[in-house]
């Protein structure tokens, strides 16, 4: 027997020996048909043969539509016992409509179908629209609900609730999608669950086949009308009472038991679709995702046009005054679902726009009760006054004549927003039971999109205190460029404990940091915030990298043994083109190589984390090359879980060597080598110095004793040299702030003589040196005193200026702007 025809009905899942009617669950071959993105078969199972009429060898390559019979009327002597649901000889126009990819959502149905050399056959039929990046757009399953009749020995057995009945399928090994598809089984039939879907699919590779299953405990996300001859009779009294009830009328006494039936299968539906919905919705605390969720829920089973408006605040993660809203809430559009044409409501309601509502319309209302307001029709009247918020936009052809609810997201009594329901003028009108529907809705809705909206505003939140704590680096330092990077741990939040910073030290020299708090979260930030002060300060006295090293595990120690941390300190000389380097506990830094482009990892003493205490530092000195390029970052970003953290650093090494047009290039390089290889987690700091070394010719020093009349002697010093290096319209403001530099550091000195310094840049530098530790201040020198005034003058006309502690005294240091060439 051909298997791919064979009929099993035999009961399922351990049902018991007696017939399918009585068990209402069992296997029946399912005709599985894929048609592609030009509406033609790629793929046809030999159950669709056997259904359709057609070879395999025939449809493949056929357009859909000239093989699946989706239109002609039938005889009404054959159609009259089966009602509206057979009013076609073929599968229907809700077929038709997937085919021609009028719809975007699944559909079903169920009619009576003529097969060449066979009678006529009673067919079920799913229409399941396939997403993603593959050929394929529609999936198509068909079943002879033949295989469904139940044993007639028992009266009014074929009313058994076939509305829950669950295709499981799988497709043909010599299908190429056939495992893809498997694996996406879940997406394509939401309510089915992965262990499910695992077990149809195994089931099916057992049998051979694919087929319908069913039982009365499983349920699809579209279904299909059943209907059967001896059930006509019985819809019809349903209907009856359905009229009854909506009319406010008494029921029938025939008709008693009808009503109950009625509102009992409403109310079921009404929770199924609440339950359905609440499991499709909050999969993230991604707003963007959570609101897109919302919408696609309720459309079209629900409704016809979804139109959802946030607060203003929710949308920018932002907070918002209690109170209830006013007609100056600004409202944004942040998703339209709808069934109509693609495009129609674009242009008139486009996603993005922000509004206030008067207090005359319905939105109001519901913004301000906090309550569901349902509209049964819209009205010219209305449709006009709602058209009026709309400049330029008639959008009064969308609403006018369609049923309206509009029902309030909100959380904790806090109205975030609101979703606007319309139907069209052809479907039922919204009830009052729609209503409670709706509100229900709402409010789940709501809780989902509060928990997204709190999470959105504690992520800005972290992400400002982050961004607080992280140094504004100038991308130029005296001899050097510098660029940086950071990104946030993808899985435990934006807050970590990584900083990078660099600190301008006296000799034209700059101070490299990196360092990273072990652990996440805002202690971790605390903590690093701490420590990154402390190394700015300590860098600020000049301390050798092992002392600051050294100081800082002491610091650390005194604010408690929670917390470790490493760090990796570097100074950068540009006059001597040297690097002095003190590690604790943290990743080597790369050097790249100017002259041949290669790269290492340096060879550093590696000293314990900071906090561990009472353990010693060291620190080496390397010499550079102008060009060289020193990469300083966290492990976060070399080390991956079950990967060895060599990989990361010859990685690191690999794309550091590689050439970029500009600093920032070359980061970007850095990041996307180690970034993709997923897996990262932990947040990254990274910092890139390119050494450019300051030449000789470039600085100047003289050394002058401690003699008032030395300060003559270095203007005229100061002003011959910035004549040579064609700084001339420098030298009258240097020469000023100059004399008054050596004029308090001649008077300050104690023994040692006075440095004096100039150092051609992309600024021009000037440093006074002496023996004296006092550090000037700015002072308030009245009209009357004798002293006060030269910081001030230092202070107007510099670019900038500052202090700085030596291990022999302190520095003053100004810089003035080049002038331009």
């Amino acid at each position: 027997m051909d298997r791919g025809t064979e009929r099993d009905v035999s009961p399922s899942r351990g049902a018991g020996d007696g017939a399918v009617g009585r068990t209402a669950a069992g296997r029946v071959p399912l005709a599985v048909v894929v048609v592609d993105r030009d509406g033609l078969v790629s793929h046809w199972s030999t159950g669709a043969r056997r259904l359709f009429g057609a070879a395999k060898e025939e449809a493949i390559g056929r357009q859909a539509v000239d093989l699946l019979p989706v239109s002609g009327a039938l005889p009404e002597e054959d159609a009259a016992p089966y009602g509206a649901y057979a009013a076609y000889d073929g599968l229907g126009p809700g077929l038709e409509s997937s085919l021609d990819g009028g719809l975007s959502y699944p559909a079903a149905g169920r009619a009576r179908l003529t097969v060449p050399g066979r009678e006529r056959v009673d067919v079920l039929w799913w229409a399941y629209p396939l997403v993603g990046p593959g050929r394929e757009r529609l999936l198509v399953l068909a079943a002879d609900a033949g295989g469904l009749r139940l044993d007639h020995a028992e009266e009014g057995a074929e009313d058994v609730a076939f509305e829950r009945i669950a295709p499981g399928f799988a497709l043909h090994t010599d299908f190429p999608g056939a495992e893809e598809l498997a694996r996406r089984l879940p997406e394509i039939l939401p309510s089915m669950s992965v262990e499910e879907s695992a077990r149809i699919v195994a089931q099916i590779l057992e049998l051979g086949y694919p087929v319908l299953e069913f039982s009365q405990n499983d349920r699809v996300p579209v279904t299909p009308d059943w209907g059967v001859p001896r059930r006509a009779e019985r819809r019809a009294r349903r209907e009856r009472a359905a009229l009854a009830a909506a009319a406010g009328q008494p029921l029938p006494e025939d008709l008693a038991d009808e009503g109950e039936d009625l509102e009992y299968a409403a109310v079921r539906e009404r929770l199924e679709f609440l339950n359905e919905v609440s499991g499709r919705i909050g999969t993230s605390l991604d707003l963007s995702r959570t609101i897109v969720e919302v919408s696609k829920a309720v459309v079209p089973r629900f409704t016809d046009v979804a139109g959802t408006y946030l607060r203003e605040q929710v949308v920018a993660g932002e907070g918002f005054p209690e109170g209830v809203p006013d007609t100056t809430t600004m409202w944004h559009r942040v998703a339209v679902e709808h069934t109509d044409e693609p495009g129609r409501w674009d242009d008139v309601v486009p996603v993005g726009e922000a509004m206030p509502f008067p207090a005359h319309t319905p939105f109001f209302q519901c913004m301000t009760s906090g309550e569901p307001v349902l509209v049964p029709r819209i009205s010219e009247q209305m449709g006009h006054a709602i058209a009026s918020q709309f400049e330029k936009r008639d959008i009064r052809p969308l609403i006018t004549g369609r049923s309206m609810l509009v029902v309030p997201l909100k959380a904790r009594n806090v109205v975030l927003g609101f979703m606007i329901l319309l139907r069209h003028p052809e479907r039922v009108e919204f009830n009052d039971m729609d209503r409670v529907t709706g509100a229900e809705l709402a409010a789940r809705a709501g809780l989902v999109l509060d928990n997204a909206r709190m999470y959105t505003y504690q992520e800005s939140v972290a992400e400002t205190l982050q961004d607080s704590m992280l140094p504004h680096i100038p991308p130029r330092m005296a001899g050097c460029d510098i660029a940086t990077r950071y990104l946030p741990g993808t899985l435990l939040g934006r807050v970590g404990g990584d900083w990078f910073d660099s600190v301008k030290l006296p000799g034209a020299r700059t101070a490299l940091v990196v360092g990273d708090v072990m652990g996440h979260g805002l202690n971790s930030a605390a903590m690093m915030g701490q420590l990154r002060t402390a190394v700015q300060t300590m860098a600020a006295l000049d301390l050798p990298p092992a002392q600051l090293l050294r100081n800082l595990d002491d610091l650390a120690q005194r604010l408690g043994d929670t917390y470790l941390a490493t760090c990796l300190y570097a100074v950068y000389d540009p006059i001597a083109s040297e690097l002095h380097l003190a590690n604790a506990g943290h990743i080597p830094p790369v050097l790249v190589r100017a002259g041949d482009g290669g790269s290492e990892l340096l060879d550093l003493p590696t000293g314990a984390p900071i906090g561990v205490g009472g353990v010693p530092f060291e620190a080496v000195r390397v010499r550079v090359q102008p060009g060289d390029r020193l990469v300083m970052c966290t492990d976060g970003l070399v080390e991956m879980r079950g990967e060895d953290i060599g990989v990361g650093l010859a990685t690191l090494c690999e794309s550091a060597a590689h050439p970029a047009a500009s600093m920032d290039d070359a980061c970007d390089t850095i990041i996307r080598a180690l970034n993709t290889r997923g897996g990262r987690k932990d947040d990254v700091a990274l910092l890139m110095a390119r050494l450019n070394g300051i030449e000789p010719d470039d600085v100047a020093e003289w050394r002058l004793s401690l003699d008032p009349g030395e300060v003559g002697r270095a203007r005229a010093v100061v002003r011959e040299q910035l004549h040579d290096w064609g700084l001339a319209r420098l030298a009258y403001t240097a020469q000023l702030l100059v004399s008054e530099l050596v004029t308090n550091a001649v008077r300050h000195s104690r023994s040692r003589p006075v440095d004096l310094r100039l150092v051609r840049g992309d600024t021009l530098l000037c440093e006074v040196d002496d023996d004296d530790h006092d550090l000037p201040t700015l002072l308030s020198a009245g009209p009357g005193d004798g002293f006060g005034r030269g910081l001030r003058v230092v202070s107007t006309l510099a670019r900038e200026w500052g202090t700085s502690r030596t291990k022999a005294g302190k520095t003053v240091w100004f810089e003035l702007t080049l002038p331009r060439r």
